[in-house]
């Protein structure tokens, strides 16, 4: 264990928070008084004894890509994003190391430029390593993990201020790797790689519903990684976008696609301010190809509130069925919904935990009052597939469906509490879903 330094003058603390801070479309805004934005490690752990010291909370802030209330505490929190993420590849053990606020665009650019890659990556590129994974982000594809299931390794600043390691081979390792901040401020993260690979994405505009639902499995599927979009209404979905991996940049890729034909054209799911999707039609890096959206844009539409629900795969047409008859109610709220996969794995709080799993996404209009009654709606007649809502989305979620959705649920609690006994790392949400205790007196 690293012990900190103990000085606490210096620390670049932001002193007024609630009025400036947002999340990242500005749908949230945040009640944490103070902001640090650590430079090294040392600040990290500075911060941490000094919340300790005061009787505080203090959580870690990431990109700022939720949508709800998951990393507030109202009191302190702390962004990583500053330390430098000094990458480094063991090529023995198939891993890279790197600081947590580094971009899954960046170390994937980083990677691929040295002959690695990652088998999975989520939609926005721009997402930090540490937040995505500890929120179980998930990418897409039937034999794809969530991107937790690649954590093989954290780093972290525990309750006393000290600097623990973590791997595979650590009791309760299943809980941290979706461990929603709730035990420490991850500082570093290793995950799996493997050779770089080529993808070439392409989109299939006008999939019929009746084909979708009807071969639903098969078209899932199909390929490395695909994704449906749909706004619920008319007799067929926007489109299928189907990411394939390939040894041939010049293979030629199916022009019929479960009664849906390929269209080499620009392809735009939601309005956007500019062109803002990776390319389409050719082969390319992974790296480039695995995420809808380029690193060097703004994502989606960025004035939006964003939910999703993970239910167990054999249900996913009956799913969509019951969704799709809300079509009257949930089209006019919506920009888009995407529709994907992911195998199962063992992480405790992982949507995905030990299911073959279907995600349904949501982006919604910036009409939180709105949003809010028609959710209900959704909420309900997902209910019988008993859906587990993504951690760091909007969602009515209560903690007896938490409780009841995550078999390891106690066993994660029993975890962080033993790590954090004085609820350091803590925060409302997490209290109000029975993820940790109430808050100390």
């Amino acid at each position: 264990m690293t012990a900190p330094s103990g000085r606490d003058a210096g620390l670049p603390m932001l002193a007024s928070v609630a009025a400036e801070l947002r999340n990242w479309s500005g749908t949230y805004q945040f009640t944490a008084r103070h902001l640090v934005r650590a430079r090294t490690v040392d600040e990290v752990q500075q911060a941490v004894v000094k919340a300790a010291a005061e009787g505080g909370r203090i959580r870690a802030l990431g990109t700022r890509h939720s949508f709800n209330d998951l990393a507030d505490n109202g009191d302190t929190l702390v962004s990583v994003a500053g330390i430098a993420p000094g990458p480094v590849i063991d090529a023995a053990s198939r891993t890279v190391t790197a600081g947590a606020g580094m971009s899954y665009g960046a170390l994937a650019a980083w990677l691929q430029e040295r002959g690695w890659a990652l088998g999975n990556l989520g939609s926005l590129p721009h997402i930090s390593v540490a937040g995505a994974t500890a929120t179980g982000t998930h990418g897409s594809g039937h034999r794809n993990q969530v991107l937790s299931a690649a954590v093989a390794g954290l780093q972290y600043v525990a309750a006393d201020g000290g600097l623990r390691q973590a791997d595979r081979t650590a009791p309760g390792f299943a809980g941290m790797a979706v461990g929603l901040g709730a035990f420490g401020i991850v500082v570093r993260v290793t995950l799996d790689i493997q050779p770089t690979y080529l993808v070439r994405q392409d989109a299939y505009p006008h999939l019929p519903w009746d084909r979708a639902l009807r071969d639903l499995d098969a078209i899932l599927d199909s390929a490395y990684s695909v994704s449906l979009f749909t706004d619920w209404s008319g007799q067929a979905l926007q489109a299928a976008w189907v990411k394939r991996r390939v040894r041939d940049a010049r293979a030629a890729v199916p022009e019929e696609f479960f009664g849906a034909r390929r269209d080499p054209g620009p392809v735009r799911f939601i309005d956007a301010p500019a062109d803002n999707l990776t390319a389409r039609g050719v082969a390319g890096p992974w790296a480039q190809g695995l995420p809808h959206f380029r690193l060097d844009s703004t994502p989606s539409n960025g004035d939006e509130i964003q939910s999703e629900y993970f239910v167990d795969r054999r249900d996913g047409a009956a799913a969509l069925a019951a969704v799709r008859r809300l079509a009257d109610r949930v089209t006019p709220l919506l920009m888009i919904s995407e529709i994907r996969c992911t195998a199962p794995d063992d992480l405790w709080l992982s949507g995905s935990y030990r299911r073959e799993t279907m995600a349904i996404h949501f982006t919604w209009r910036n009409a939180p009052d709105e949003v809010d009654a028609v959710l209900k709606h959704v909420e309900a007649a997902l209910e019988p597939f008993a859906p587990r809502p993504h951690w760091g989305k909007v969602s009515h979620v209560t903690a007896a469906q938490v409780a009841e959705r995550y078999p390891r649920l106690a066993d994660a609690r029993n975890l962080f509490e033993r790590l954090d006994p004085e609820g350091r790392f803590s925060g409302p949400r997490l209290e109000r879903l029975g993820v940790r205790g109430p808050a100390p007196a």
